[in-house]
């Protein structure tokens, strides 16, 4: 009988402890749920920011629409005021985001701050400039420009003026100064090599020619007789020459 006794006894603690240790969790859920409240009380809630209806932005790029990394990016920001107030342009800002989520920063630039009324059916335009990193190259991106303006009562508005995924390329490597001297170097060197050849050439060739003498007129041949007329010229032959025997019968001729 007291084995039964105190058997009960121990149930009974079991379940009085089972029933603290339920009434301990469920004041440990309301702490908490009074704790989230407070905190979310205590955020604010963030304000959707969109454009507004009269602001219309265009962009163009001025150094093209290529992204090479470590080299200046500039485009042009054009704002119009179609409306009949006029908006205050605060800033202008850039960044690069995860392709995947765009709400996450890969790098993030610093905003322009602008602070330019734009007056009612005017328009103005904007400048801005940034410089990829260099281990962003070969990879995808995306990029988000945002301009940030304001009414007169002082309601906020932006525009996303650009929000694509771009490719930042490699930078292609061109002559620099030391590989340009080093080129106009060595082809010096080689022209003065060549002019060295071509005068080693040339005095080898002048040593080996024959020297020409020159000669005075030798004979009638050389002269020009053309001018002196045929019958001087016939007068002037000598006559043939007769062997000793035509002359002793021409002589004995005589003398018969």
């Amino acid at each position: 009988f007291e084995g039964q006794v105190s058997a009960q006894s121990d149930s009974a603690e079991d379940a009085a402890d089972d029933a603290d240790a339920a009434v301990d969790e469920e004041e440990d859920e309301d702490e908490m749920a009074v704790e989230e409240d407070q905190i979310q009380n205590m955020v604010p809630a963030e304000k959707l920011v969109t454009s507004h209806p009269d602001a219309d932005t265009t962009i163009i790029f001025t150094t093209g629409e290529e992204f090479p990394a470590n080299e200046i990016v500039r485009f042009l920001v054009g704002f119009t005021n179609k409306g009949g107030q006029t908006f205050t342009v605060q800033s202008l800002e850039a960044s690069f985001r995860y392709p995947q989520d765009f709400q996450f920063y890969i790098q993030n630039f610093t905003a322009l701050p602008l602070n330019t009324a734009v007056q009612p059916q005017a328009q103005a335009s904007f400048e801005y400039s940034f410089i990829p990193a260099q281990p962003m190259a070969g990879r995808p991106f995306g990029l988000v420009i945002l301009l940030n303006y304001v009414d007169p009562e002082g309601n906020t508005f932006q525009s996303a003026i650009y929000n694509q995924t771009v490719t930042i390329t490699e930078r292609e490597e061109g002559l620099d100064g030391e590989t340009m001297f080093m080129y106009v170097f060595l082809g010096g060197l080689v022209a003065l090599l060549l002019f060295g050849m071509y005068q080693v050439l040339e005095n080898r060739t002048r040593k080996r020619l024959p020297v020409k003498i020159e000669k005075g007129t030798t004979g009638v041949n050389d002269v020009d007789i053309s001018w002196i007329p045929q019958e001087t010229l016939n007068a002037m032959k000598p006559s043939p020459k007769t062997s000793p025997r035509k002359r002793t019968k021409r002589a004995a001729g005589v003398d018969q």
